[in-house]
Formats: C-alpha cells, sequence, structure tokens
C-alpha cells in the first residue's frame, strides 16, 4: 500500500488534518504539493487540508484542532447545551460558542470558513483549573469532538448574562438542569474566577429547587464583597447581593 493510501485509510471523512500532522504521518512538503496536484489532497488553507471532493463542517475541522493541535476550544454555553437537549428548542440556525483559553487563538483556516457568520469564539480564564475533566464526547457522525460537560456549560452561559444572553431564557434552562452532578458543581464554583457567574449560579440553582443543590457547600465558595448588577433597573437579592430583573419566572407575576 502506498503511503498516500494508508494515510487516507486513516482518515476520517469529514475532518481535516494539519500540516504537522500530515509531516508526523511521513509526509514531507514535496509530496504534500504533489498529492495536491495529483487531488488526493486539498490544501483548505495555511496549516491545513482535507480529502478532495470531501466536505467539511465546523465539527470536523474543530475536531483538528482538539486532537492533532492540542487547543482547547470546545462547544460551551448554550451551543453544549442544545447539544446535550437541555434548551427549549434547537435554533434552525444554531450559534456556535465556542470557548477556549485565553492565550490560545483559532487558525486563520477555521476561522475564514463559511461557518464564520455563525462562530463566536470566547477566549479567556472563567476558571483557574485544568478543563478537561469537564468535557465530554458528543459524536457527531463517524467521529468525536469534546464538548462542554452540562456542569461547565451552564457556567459559560452565565458569563454571557446579561451582555448576550437573556435572563428570563437562562430561568428557563436552569429549570431542566434537573440531573447536575454535585461533586462538579462544586469543583467549578470553588475555582470559577467570576463573582459574578458564581452568584447568578448560586441564585438561580436556590430558586430552581433541584434536588442536587443541597449538596452544595455555599460557604466554602467566595462570593466576594459588594454589590453585581445584573439588572441595572432590578431588584436586590439580599442573599447573594445581586440585582436580577423586579420581575422574573420566580416571582409570582409573569415577564412581559
Amino acid at each position: 500500500m502506498t503511503k498516500i493510501n494508508q494515510i487516507l485509510t486513516k482518515w476520517l471523512t469529514g475532518t481535516v488534518s494539519s500540516t504537522s500532522y500530515l509531516k508526523g504521518m511521513g509526509l514531507s512538503n514535496d509530496l504534500l504539493h504533489r498529492y495536491v496536484k495529483s487531488e488526493w489532497i486539498e490544501h483548505i488553507g495555511y496549516g491545513a487540508y482535507k480529502k478532495k471532493f470531501d466536505t467539511i463542517e465546523w465539527q470536523g475541522a474543530l475536531y483538528c484542532l482538539q486532537t492533532q493541535m492540542n487547543l482547547s476550544a470546545h462547544p460551551g454555553g448554550k451551543t453544549a447545551l442544545e447539544l446535550h437537549g437541555l434548551t427549549h428548542y434547537i435554533p434552525f440556525k444554531p450559534k456556535i460558542d465556542l470557548f477556549g483559553a485565553s492565550k490560545e487563538r483559532l487558525p486563520t483556516w477555521f476561522t475564514k470558513k463559511k461557518w464564520r457568520k455563525t462562530l463566536h469564539y470566547y477566549s479567556f480564564n472563567l476558571f483557574t483549573i485544568d478543563l478537561k475533566k469537564f468535557l465530554v464526547s458528543f459524536d457527531h457522525k463517524n467521529f468525536s469532538i469534546a464538548i462542554s460537560s452540562p456542569e461547565l456549560a451552564v457556567f459559560e452561559l452565565l458569563s454571557h448574562i446579561p451582555q448576550k444572553q437573556g435572563f428570563k431564557e437562562a430561568i428557563k434552562i436552569f429549570d431542566n438542569l434537573t440531573t447536575l452532578r454535585s461533586d462538579l458543581v462544586q469543583t467549578l464554583l470553588e475555582n470559577c474566577n467570576s463573582i459574578k457567574v458564581k452568584r447568578l449560579f448560586l441564585y438561580l440553582a436556590e430558586n430552581s429547587d433541584h434536588f442536587w443543590f443541597k449538596d452544595i457547600n455555599v460557604k466554602s465558595v467566595n462570593l466576594g464583597k459588594g454589590k453585581r448588577v445584573i439588572d441595572v433597573n432590578g431588584k436586590l437579592d439580599k442573599k447573594y447581593n445581586i440585582t436580577v430583573p423586579k420581575t422574573n419566572a420566580y416571582d409570582t407575576e409573569p415577564i412581559f
């Protein structure tokens, strides 16, 4: 079997391969150029290739970032919760929310592809710990990518309130989170860098009255000092010292 046949046999349909990965498989620059010219593979941007005539979606491109380039980028927040089936509906053209470490940047070949208009990448350090154990495998066609667990995803979602995420929808999503694992939640609470996110999480968790909340040790969570404003025209929740909408789903009056 020729070198290119060996590589194509291992190459998962619908995925991108990086130049460094292909060189690790024994392909020199000359061979890469030769195989492109022979239409075995196609160069899709600096540092990346796909099989000729293959169709690439964002999941197959992300597969390369995660498995070959060792980047931390992963679907998180609302996107991950949608993939877990924990939101009220799946939008016809869902927005792709990716999260990653603050020092990482996505390669140009990834950010300039057809999904760029729906892709939003947030690179910041929301936590002080390695998040690998808070990621889970998600199957897509013939391969898998790592996405946020429901526990991690809800923290990422709350980081977008109020600028990019509505409070009312967050309440509805939280009502679906009946099976969160309290040990993972506890670890995330104790290692989250955002006082606002921690207070929001505890406020929503307590009001949702899920069974796992009784296992959370709030006293071990640093909730900082001073007020955090979620809604400038809202009311102050004195327990968690955050302003929330004056009328929300936890009140007797409906939100209009």
